[in-house]
């Protein structure tokens, strides 16, 4: 059996207003067991996605950890290191920021 979602179809019958004549539709129901593998792949998607959560937090200590190695070797640079290591820290922050929505779209989103 596949992994994706099964449907299960039931003829309906929609009344429309007297001008038109009832039409025989479909409509879809999702079985119990899709429900459970969807709600399944929701949360694997979503901790797949913030595995870049990690990445950023490495990714900052690295940056912070470059600017004291940079503060030990050329202190008559701290301002423009500084100014560096900022907009390093918000670049990785902005990356781990992004994998969190995307978990959380994943999650309630769909």
């Amino acid at each position: 059996m596949y992994a994706c979602a099964k449907f299960v179809t039931s003829p309906a019958v929609t009344l429309l207003p007297v001008s038109q004549s009832a039409v025989l539709s479909r409509s879809f129901q999702t079985s119990a067991v899709s429900r459970d593998i969807d709600t399944a792949a929701k949360f694997i998607g979503a901790g797949a996605a913030t595995v870049g959560v990690a990445g950023s937090g490495a990714g900052i200590g690295t940056v912070f950890g470059s600017l004291i190695i940079g503060y030990a070797r050329n202190p008559s640079l701290k301002q423009q290191l500084f100014s560096y290591a900022i907009l390093g820290f918000a670049l990785s922050e902005a990356m781990g920021l992004f994998c969190l929505m995307v978990a959380f779209l994943i999650l309630f989103a769909m």
